[in-house]
């Protein structure tokens, strides 16, 4: 058994729409190699730096770390394993399917600066959180077909509504 301590750079397309590792940023990596009937069982743990944006209100998030864990079994090149099983060549093993899989699986699907984020106005774009009060006045949705027919505001339709739903209801 042998422990390994190693800063690697992080390769690339270690991400989603929203959050990743930057390619090129520094991985801590500590291994823990045994060897074992089959082949070299890989245990690890990976900190990571993380950038992206907040989902709700889209700035950039503040400096975070993932810290995850994995472990792979590399079998040796005449062991009869399955086809898709990742094995040793020579005494060298590629980590980083292992490595980027352990990652993008540990990565939070919709990460928000604060829990109390709250985004952006659905209307104008405007941030929420630079204006707490901010409102628009919109009109129930259910209404519009009767803003339709009487030709605008609701008002004007109190002054003539009546008399040309008298005229409707006549015809």
């Amino acid at each position: 058994m042998r422990k390994v301590s190693l800063d690697v750079p992080a390769p690339a397309d270690m991400k989603i729409e929203v959050i990743g590792v930057p390619e090129g940023a520094p991985l801590e990596l500590g291994l823990r190699l045994e060897a074992v009937m089959d082949g070299v069982l890989v245990s690890g743990v990976a900190t990571v730096p993380l950038a992206g944006e907040c989902v709700r209100c889209l700035e950039p998030l503040a400096e975070r770390e993932l810290t995850v864990e994995f472990q792979e079994l590399y079998v040796y090149p005449d062991e009869d394993a399955e086809e898709d099983a990742p094995r040793l060549v020579g005494d060298l093993f590629d980590l980083e399917p292992v490595l980027r899989d352990a990652v993008v699986l540990a990565l939070p699907l919709s990460p928000v600066c604060r829990e109390d984020c709250g985004g952006l106005c659905l209307e104008c774009g405007a941030l929420l959180d630079e204006d707490p009060g901010h409102t628009h006045e919109t009109a129930d949705p259910r209404w519009s077909a009767l803003q339709g027919l009487f030709g605008g505001s609701t008002a004007e339709a109190d002054d003539n509504g009546a008399s040309r739903a008298d005229e409707n209801q006549e015809k």
